[in-house]
């Protein structure tokens, strides 16, 4: 966009980020542990009046000369949040309405776009991973809108982003830790959808030294979900997360350098999620006060038989996962 100033690098302040405010918590009308289909296209239906408003309205900023609202954000450094070394989170990094028209996208996709897994099910746009590197497909631009704003806002990749990974997990449904292999580019950014997880950070000391005991099975559901992800022997032992954020609807994570290598990242697969240990507790008004049942509404609720510091997940959470694979080939198998 003409007059725009080009990104900053990020680089990471010295002291913790300022409290944020998010917007109000998203009406969710789908029932837990049931497909989400019909809700958010009923959803997707009512908001595309409001879609058009804010349109027209981001159209007459421009003419004006004035940032679109989704561009109104502070550099990427101010959102730094945590102990975890290169980690940010931007509460309402998307509107309510950008949530809506990408949860239409995404249950609008033909059912073998999905792939079903023990813990889950996902979808996967650009391309196949492999150990060569990207056998590539392009993005739909309902994807690249998101992701072109990351790249141009956050300046932390490269090149554009051109894989995408979008996970549903209902509310028993988790990941173990785990780190993204190496054929990514060490910077991963998270677009957080429809309810809120608790991911836990927790450090891998000797990572390096065990690369020789990775678990490269490329039949196993962690690589099948991650298109290169590796587990780690005894990931399932490992210490307690030394940090844990609570990632809120329309949020975006994004986490590089020390926290891509030296950290293992998961949600762990049960209803009740602890919040003792989430660093941006503060920048998540539903939570201020440890409400222990999210659903719009009830938040602030003070009756709850769930145990202190703990909140239930209720609804079906959707991410996507955007990451850059540097070695693209279009042919990468010979016949």
């Amino acid at each position: 966009m003409a007059g725009r100033r080009p990104p900053r690098p990020f680089y990471l302040p010295a002291v913790p980020a300022q409290n944020l405010c998010p917007r109000a918590g998203l009406k969710n009308t789908a029932r837990p542990g049931l497909p989400l289909t019909n809700d958010f296209r009923e959803v997707a239906r009512a908001s595309s009046a409001e879609a058009a408003m804010e349109e027209k309205a981001t159209q007459k900023a421009a003419a004006e000369g004035n940032p679109s609202p989704e561009l109104c954000l502070r550099i990427p450094g101010d959102y730094a949040v945590g102990s975890v070394p290169t980690v940010l989170y931007v509460p309402d990094f998307i509107s309510q309405t950008e949530q809506s028209q990408l949860l239409h996208h995404i249950y609008q996709a033909p059912a073998p776009k999905w792939k079903i897994l023990k813990n889950r099910r996902l979808q996967n746009w650009g391309g196949v991973v492999h150990e060569k590197g990207l056998l590539p497909q392009a993005l739909p631009p309902w994807l690249t809108k998101i992701t072109d704003r990351i790249c141009q806002w956050t300046g932390l990749f490269p090149s554009a982003i051109n894989h995408v990974l979008i996970n549903e997990y209902h509310p028993n449904q988790g990941i173990m830790p785990h780190q993204d292999g190496p054929a990514y580019f060490p910077v991963v950014a998270i677009i957080s959808l429809a309810s809120p997880v608790v991911l836990d950070f927790t450090p891998h000391g000797k990572l390096r030294e065990l690369e020789h005991t990775y678990l490269q099975n490329t039949q196993s559901d962690e690589l099948q979900e991650s298109n290169g992800s590796y587990k780690v022997e005894g990931t399932k032992e490992a210490g307690p997360a030394s940090s844990s954020l609570l990632l809120m609807p329309c949020s975006l994570l994004i986490f590089k350098d020390q926290a891509y290598t030296d950290f293992l990242h998961g949600i762990q697969d049960n209803e009740l999620h602890n919040l003792d240990k989430v660093a941006n507790i503060s920048q998540c008004p539903q939570f201020k006060h440890l409400s222990h049942d999210y659903s719009p509404g009830k938040a602030d609720s003070s009756a709850s038989s769930e145990p202190s510091g703990t909140f239930r997940r209720t609804t079906t959470r959707v991410s996507l996962t955007c990451r850059l694979v540097l070695n693209v080939h279009s042919k990468l198998f010979k016949f």
